[in-house]
């Protein structure tokens, strides 16, 4: 498999979860991976991460706009993505360093439009730090 994968990250107030987000990006099995942050106007230290990130990683590019709302974000993503698939992510996310590779297989190989999968919803307040699979 050779095909480019589009991730794109709407990034609003997600200072807390950002670095494990983008980490859980970069460490994917799959590489041929173009990471576009879009920072939503974050008012925190969110620009300044997503820059950090960006001079670390080259497939990693940031878009800084003003705050429009997760669906504006992601419309920003897409008007520059160039990949062939989209996987679109939360900023307060992280995946398994497998799932592009997963999810990518199984697109390729069954000619599928869409891949969904299932998630762990992880809420260290509500669960005391358990992960409870949806």
């Amino acid at each position: 498999m050779n095909e480019k994968v589009s991730v794109i990250i709407p990034i609003y107030k997600v200072e807390l979860y950002i670095r494990r987000c983008i980490e859980s990006i970069i460490a994917q099995t799959y590489h041929n991976l173009e990471i576009i942050l879009v920072d939503d106007g974050s008012p925190d230290n969110c620009p300044f991460i997503c820059d950090e990130y960006a001079r670390i990683d080259q497939r990693i590019r940031v878009i800084h706009k003003p705050n429009g709302g997760l669906s504006d974000a992601r419309n920003a993503g897409l008007k520059i993505f160039t990949g062939d698939y989209v996987y679109f992510f939360d900023g307060d996310d992280y995946i398994e360093n497998n799932l592009i590779e997963i999810a990518l297989h199984n697109a390729v190989t069954t000619s599928a439009d869409l891949v969904i999968f299932n998630y762990y919803r992880v809420d260290e307040c509500w669960l005391g730090g358990m992960e409870q699979a949806i």
